[in-house]
């Protein structure tokens, strides 16, 4: 029986050539490949700064660190998302809290994120970190409107969504992590993402400053740099100036970041194109409702979503077929750990109702029109 996963990564000749030549050079971690391949991803999404580490989850940490979330820290985020999304709060101490979904692009509600604000005491939250589920961008713009309004910081989890874009009120597209409107964006190099490193994960930024921490803190905290060190033994010098982490990547995941990264263009357009087969397939089918995609074209498509009424013996039945569809995500203020949290229970209903009908179809560029057609054939025939 054919297997056909919801997600994967695509891996050719030229990515493993790249990962044998860094393996082969003088460096395999702290070397060229990572400084290299942060200019060539900044290039891509349209920033100034781009800081390469371990992975997805490492990357929301640095960047709540930098943003000096600590205990006293309240921080507003979406329940539809992976935990990281969450837990990077967490980890320095902050409480994090759930606002609900827009129904109809399953990313973070900014209305309902506005009544939160409205309802607390001026300066109760630190930050909000919108999330572009699914690659569906969001509209930073906004976002960024309301975090001014109460003086909060922007992070934008953009795991989903290298080469998605929302258009701006002047006509613009506004790309995923360009830093024109989010304080710093994080993206994640898992293997079922748009470019994959096995793990690794980049912070992006416009903010020299929030740049220059990053840099500090992937590391240690350590620094060689003689300009910021109270003093200079020699050239085996270093000074730990703060707390940090060893969440570098290493050269060889960046070499393969980087040859993954001449084809993310094509392979989006391949994404893209999937999509609209499945949009045209199910246009007429009333048993799933597909999430309906931006008018602008802008959806980077990590995932394919649809709705169905008998998600669960769908989701059985296509596993029986050797078709692996997935369920994106269970809403994270259900999880044990957050609802132990909670001063009182948190009811996101748009979420919860969304999860229990919601289904990722595979999606991923090597995924072929008969394969797909397999996928679609399987759908139809199990609600016939």
């Amino acid at each position: 029986m054919r297997k056909i996963p919801y997600g994967r990564q695509d891996i050719n000749a030229e990515d493993v050539a790249a990962v044998i030549d860094a393996l082969q050079a003088d460096f395999i971690t702290q070397g060229p490949k990572i400084p290299a391949f942060e200019e060539a991803f900044a290039d891509y999404i349209g920033c100034k700064y781009a800081v390469a580490v371990a992975n997805g989850t490492a990357a929301l940490h640095l960047a709540a660190m930098a943003l000096d979330v600590d205990t006293q820290s309240r921080v507003i985020t979406s329940p539809i998302t992976f935990t990281a999304s969450a837990n990077c709060i967490r980890y320095c101490g902050g409480s994090v809290e759930f606002a609900d979904i827009d129904p109809e692009t399953v990313t973070l509600d900014i209305e309902a994120v506005r009544r939160k604000l409205e309802a607390a005491p001026a300066g109760t939250y630190s930050g909000i970190i919108p999330v572009d589920f699914a690659g569906y961008a969001v509209d930073l713009e906004a976002f960024r409107t309301l975090a001014d309004e109460f003086g909060l910081w922007l992070l934008e989890d953009a795991c989903h969504a290298p080469g998605g874009f929302f258009t701006d009120r002047q006509g613009h597209q506004q790309h995923c992590g360009n830093g024109q409107f989010a304080d710093l964006a994080i993206f994640s190099f898992h293997p079922v993402k748009h470019i994959a490193c096995g793990e690794g994960g980049m912070i992006t930024t416009n903010n020299k400053a929030l740049y220059e921490k990053l840099c500090v803190l992937r590391t240690h905290g350590i620094t060689k740099d003689p300009q910021v060190m109270d003093k200079n033994d020699g050239g085996w010098y270093y000074e730990m100036h703060t707390l940090g982490y060893n969440y570098r990547l290493t050269d060889f995941q960046a070499a393969l970041g980087s040859s993954q990264l001449e084809r993310a263009a094509a392979k989006l357009d391949r994404r893209r194109a999937i999509a609209r087969r499945y949009d045209e397939a199910f246009a007429d089918f009333t048993p799933i409702q597909p999430i309906a995609p931006p008018a602008d074209g802008g959806h980077a498509y990590h995932l394919y979503v649809i709705l169905s009424d008998q998600r669960k013996a769908l989701y059985d039945h296509l596993r029986t077929q050797g078709i692996f569809a997935q369920i994106h995500y269970i809403p994270v203020h259900t999880q044990p750990y957050y609802r132990a949290l909670a001063e009182q229970p948190v009811h996101c209903p748009a979420a919860e109702a969304y999860y229990e009908r919601c289904l990722s179809l595979p999606m991923y560029p090597t995924l072929s029109d008969e394969e797909q057609d397999f996928v679609i054939e399987t759908i139809r025939q199990f609600f016939a």
